[in-house]
């Protein structure tokens, strides 16, 4: 497989998505609301008060770290937008057959995709999380008396479970857009990968599964190994032959 050619791919894709304003709008609107929606709705609840209890305090760092939960959220769901359209929309404006006549392997195809599809997101995700810490140590610092931000729980979301989840979202709308032929129906399937993050959610708001670095690793574990065995399906579902000839 040849990096160069995937990265070329890549680069006609990310040139295509920058023109599409609905799909550049959503990876700035989703990022934006969480990383300053958030923190202003944690200053509302507790940053005027002058003071609060330990076990309040014990609380509320225990929110802090369930509302950096909706970044991975926000993974698992941005990439479809773009992933969809790169293999569907790209079919229905009749610029993939001429992709899939090259010389490229099906990998260096996906790949290419896969990287256009991961990076817009990956960027806007991170950015708002660099925001939403600021903005969250800025309120509680004087709570705390020490930055609570960056620690250990927000590194493994950042730098492994966001892009994992980002993963897990491309190879999703890869093997749905081998079967569906509209960019919408693609999505809307898409978006259901959110639902078991969105639970993971709720069990973390509940302390049912505490978000702790070594929980975070397990599930980052079994996020991985759902990565390869979707990587599997979905180079075994994208035929560049089926595509050509079937896809009507």
């Amino acid at each position: 497989m040849r990096l160069s050619k995937a990265w070329i791919i890549a680069s006609k894709d990310l040139s295509i998505v920058r023109r599409k304003k609905s799909i550049f709008s959503t990876m700035i609107i989703f990022p934006l609301f969480v990383s300053v929606g958030l923190p202003v709705l944690i200053y509302v609840l507790v940053g005027r008060a002058g003071s609060i209890s330990p076990d309040a305090l014990s609380g509320l760092l225990i929110v802090l770290n369930a509302l950096a939960f909706f970044f991975i959220i926000g993974a698992a769901s941005l990439p479809t937008a773009i992933a969809s359209y790169t293999i569907i929309g790209e079919k229905q404006e009749q610029s993939l057959e001429p992709l899939l006549a090259t010389p490229t392997t099906d990998s260096e195809i996906l790949l290419g995709k896969s990287i256009a599809a991961l990076l817009p997101p990956l960027v806007a995700i991170w950015i708002g999380m660099v925001i939403f810490m600021g903005l969250i140590d800025g309120i509680i610092f004087g709570q705390l008396g020490y930055l609570y931000y960056p620690n250990a729980v927000m590194a493994v979301i950042m730098l492994v479970l966001v892009p994992l989840a980002a993963v897990t979202a491309v190879e999703v709308s890869v093997i749905i857009s081998a079967r569906v032929n509209d960019v919408r129906t693609a999505q809307q399937l898409g978006s259901l990968i959110v639902i078991p993050f969105a639970l993971i959610y709720v069990l973390a708001e509940t302390n049912a599964f505490p978000l702790t670095v070594p929980y975070l690793l397990v599930l980052a574990f079994i996020i991985l190994i759902v990565d390869i065995v979707l990587f599997s399906l979905a180079v075994s579902t994208f035929r560049r032959e089926e595509i050509l000839t079937k896809w009507k």
